[in-house]
């Protein structure tokens, strides 16, 4: 199973997130996680390196909902490790 961390920062977005958009970001996470296992993500979530981050991605997980992460070291020996880093709208971008 895949594993995973947080910012600081992360989890300050997260709590400022309305109920509903914690809800969507779970409904989202929940196709990430096999995703992720699987090495392949679906075109839906639209994973991507971040634009001028070599080490930074991003997940779309509603129409303006964005959230940041980065591959980690193994925690576990042959399963993808993650650290979310931010959480919101596209302005956390601007603080990736």
């Amino acid at each position: 199973m895949p594993t995973w961390d947080q910012t600081d920062s992360f989890r300050r977005d997260l709590k400022s997130l309305t109920p509903q958009a914690r809800a969507a970001f779970k409904r989202a996470i929940a196709h990430f996680v096999p995703d992720l296992k699987a090495g392949r993500f679906r075109k839906g979530l639209r994973v991507k390196k971040m634009a001028g981050h070599d080490n930074i991605w991003e997940i779309t997980w509603a129409d303006d909902g964005r959230a940041t992460f980065q591959y980690g070291p193994a925690i576990t020996e042959g399963e993808p490790h993650i650290v979310w880093r931010r959480i919101g709208t596209h302005d956390i971008f601007k603080q990736a």
